[in-house]
């Protein structure tokens, strides 16, 4: 176990970061195709092939996730990894081919250095090509790397977000776990104690104002639209089928709730993915869908709703500042 995504068995990660400014992509790889579902919440989205996880819709695998920087710009990084995933022959049958199935999702960072340097297919390809099962690097990587929190009162009073990942492992062998890119216009939120990690700043920059402080007072600033967005991948080792993946999917927005004030904003396109890889049997249980275990799709809910709080939490706190936007590090508020 090393504490991330990748302990999900069958999932590799790439990370990709355009060095000419902070923004990249992160790439979720099954080479052996997963089960997946999806639940968005905020209401400013960009994501493409969601469609195609409606329980109701014929393809039941997908063979990458692919989360991003750059606003709807970024989703081309999922093109360049439909490149590489073809070039492996990993995708659907559909005849004398096979078509890789990548759904993604943006989140916005277009106000962090050049505008027009953006994601693109050549970082998704990289980052796919750099996929491994080694543990998920976190902070300001992939599609973290310009990811900021704490924007009630814009930019400037804002901090810096990032890339974090969690996962638990039951006695039994089941592993639920997460990655999440923080890029939230709330507070990010210790959900043990209460207190207010990463978020808006007060005036003079020094401390931190809470969000929810603001929000009762009015006292925020009015946002300018789809600004932020968190996304997040939560995945098990268990068989579910597409609508259990997206009813995981849905309860782990709980662990957005818990760790983010506020949350699923008009100006969040807040996004979860779940993936099941199936290689989880218990002890004596033979392979096979006929013969797959009974399994608790609210456990694992529960479980991903909490490993997802963490991998917020972790987001933030591997966080390394930029200029004019401390980390939770650099400004040393926590005990």
């Amino acid at each position: 176990m090393n504490g991330t995504l990748t302990d999900v068995d069958g999932l590799l990660v790439g990370h990709a970061v355009r060095r000419e400014r902070p923004t990249g992509c992160t790439v979720v790889v099954a080479r052996d195709g997963a089960v997946a579902g999806v639940d968005v919440r905020g209401a400013s989205p960009g994501t493409r092939e969601t469609d195609l996880l409606d329980p109701l819709n014929t393809v039941q695998q997908v063979h990458a996730i692919v989360l991003a920087g750059g606003s709807a710009f970024g989703l081309d990084a999922a093109s360049g990894v439909m490149t590489w995933l073809e070039g492996e022959g990993i995708g659907y049958p559909v005849g004398p081919v096979r078509v890789p199935i990548v759904p993604a999702a943006i989140l916005f960072d277009l106000g962090i250095g050049d505008p027009r340097i953006r994601p693109d297919a050549a970082c998704g390809r990289a980052a796919a090509a750099g996929a491994s099962s080694a543990a998920v690097a976190q902070g300001n990587v992939g599609a973290g790397a310009g990811a900021t929190v704490g924007k009630l009162h814009g930019l400037a009073r804002a901090m810096k977000g990032g890339l974090g990942s969690a996962s638990v492992r039951l006695p039994n062998g089941l592993v639920v776990a997460a990655m999440v890119a923080v890029n939230a216009r709330g507070d990010v939120i210790d959900p043990s104690t209460g207190a207010v990690v990463a978020g808006v700043r007060t005036s003079d920059g020094r401390r931190l104002a809470d969000a929810r402080v603001l929000v009762r007072e009015g006292l925020t600033t009015p946002p300018a639209p789809a600004e932020n967005t968190t996304l997040g991948v939560v995945a098990t080792n268990a068989m579910l089928t597409k609508a259990e993946a997206s009813l995981v999917a849905r309860m782990a927005h709980d662990g957005f709730a818990r760790a983010i004030a506020p949350v699923h904003t008009p100006s969040d396109g807040d996004t979860i993915f779940a993936l099941a890889t199936g290689t989880w049997r218990p002890a004596g249980q033979a392979v096979g869908p006929a013969s797959a275990p009974a399994v608790d799709v609210g456990t694992i809910g529960a479980l991903a709703a909490d490993v997802t709080a963490q991998a917020i939490l972790n987001a933030v706190r591997h966080a390394e500042p930029l200029p004019s936007l401390p980390s939770a590090r650099s400004l040393r508020l926590e005990p």
